[in-house]
C-alpha cells in the first residue's frame, strides 16, 4: 500500500471512529453527517438541522481532513478538542506530512 492510500486509511478510520461517538442524530434535532470521499482524499464530519427548542438553523463542520495526492495530510478544520494532529501521528501519518491548514502559511512551520 502506497503512502498516499495508506494515509486515506488512516484518516478514514479516525474520522469514523469520532462519527461513532455521536451518532447518526443528536437529540436536539440536529442531524451527524459523514462525509467520505476516499477517491478524491476528503473527509468531513459535520452537523446539520434544525435545533429544538430553539427554532435556530445548525450547521457547523466539526473536522475537515484531506489527503492529498502529493502524500500531504491538510486538516482543514479541527472543531473539537482532540488535537488531531497528535492523534494522526500517533495511527501512523509522519508529522511531516500533516499540513495546519487553518493557519496562514507562514505559522505552519
Amino acid at each position: 500500500m502506497d503512502k498516499v492510500e495508506k494515509y486515506k486509511k488512516i484518516v478514514r478510520n479516525f474520522v469514523e471512529e469520532i462519527y461513532s461517538w455521536g451518532g447518526e442524530y443528536e437529540d436536539n434535532g440536529v442531524e451527524n453527517q459523514l462525509i467520505t470521499d476516499d477517491e478524491h482524499g476528503h473527509y468531513i464530519y459535520a452537523g446539520v438541522g434544525w435545533e429544538k427548542n430553539v427554532t435556530k438553523w445548525f450547521y457547523a463542520n466539526f473536522i475537515h481532513v484531506d489527503v492529498k495526492r502529493d502524500g500531504k495530510v491538510w486538516i482543514q478544520h479541527d472543531g473539537t478538542d482532540l488535537r488531531i494532529a497528535k492523534r494522526l501521528v500517533t495511527e501512523g501519518i509522519d508529522q511531516t506530512d500533516i499540513v495546519i491548514g487553518f493557519h496562514p502559511p507562514h505559522a505552519r512551520a
